[in-house]
């Protein structure tokens, strides 16, 4: 039977990571749907792990917030002008000169973030950069709304459900978990978009 006192006690402990966790579902749920109210809440999370994954000395990661803040602002004035200007966010085909461009800066941000997190005494410095490097080339082809994103965010999410176990941050490997389910329902979801056309494309929800 499960013991519902020991649920809540963890909840209760670790409730930093919890609201990230709850933030980080909806937000991500929203992207899926192309909902321009997302970015708000994927701000909010942003925020929520940058103090997560510091606690945790996982710098890369908390580095990566910072960086997530950036790339979010950006998101959210890029789908909002999309909205305004097309009436829908309009998913955009990535060509290959793109994926090659794209996958290349996350192997030289790996190299150069592996190489500071190792001097600074991070954990698992090299594969936290990689991903971290990796994560932010993938915010990038999402702010941008590229379909593509989603299949870096599979790859990469399901590497970092290891790491989260590793570092004992369970309840963060159940969230790249279900991120995972959440990815593949995205890249479904905008490709179905992109072959139908704009026509049938969902409305996404306005934020004043």
């Amino acid at each position: 039977m499960m013991n519902w006192v020991a649920i809540a006690h963890y909840f209760a402990v670790n409730w930093l990571e919890s609201a990230g966790f709850l933030t980080t579902m909806v937000g991500i749920w929203l992207t899926t749907r192309r909902m321009l109210i997302c970015w708000p809440v994927v701000l909010a999370a942003d925020v929520l792990y940058l103090v997560v994954f510091y606690r945790a000395r996982l710098f890369s990661d908390a580095l990566l917030q910072i960086f997530f803040v950036a790339f979010t602002l950006y998101g959210w004035w890029h789908w909002w002008r999309g909205v305004r200007e097309e009436g829908e966010v309009r998913v955009v085909p990535l060509g290959m000169r793109g994926w090659l461009m794209g996958l290349a800066a996350g192997a030289a941000g790996a190299v150069l973030l592996g190489w500071l997190m190792v001097r600074i005494g991070a954990a698992l410095p090299h594969l936290d950069a990689a991903l971290t490097s990796y994560s932010l080339v993938a915010s990038w082809w999402q702010a941008r709304k590229h379909t593509a994103n989603w299949w870096l965010w599979i790859v990469v999410d399901l590497i970092y459900i290891g790491e989260y176990l590793y570092k004992d941050l369970r309840l963060t490997a159940v969230l790249y978990l279900l991120l995972v389910i959440l990815a593949v329902m995205g890249l479904l979801d905008w490709r179905r978009a992109f072959s139908q056309g704009p026509a049938a494309s969902p409305q996404p929800s306005e934020v004043s």
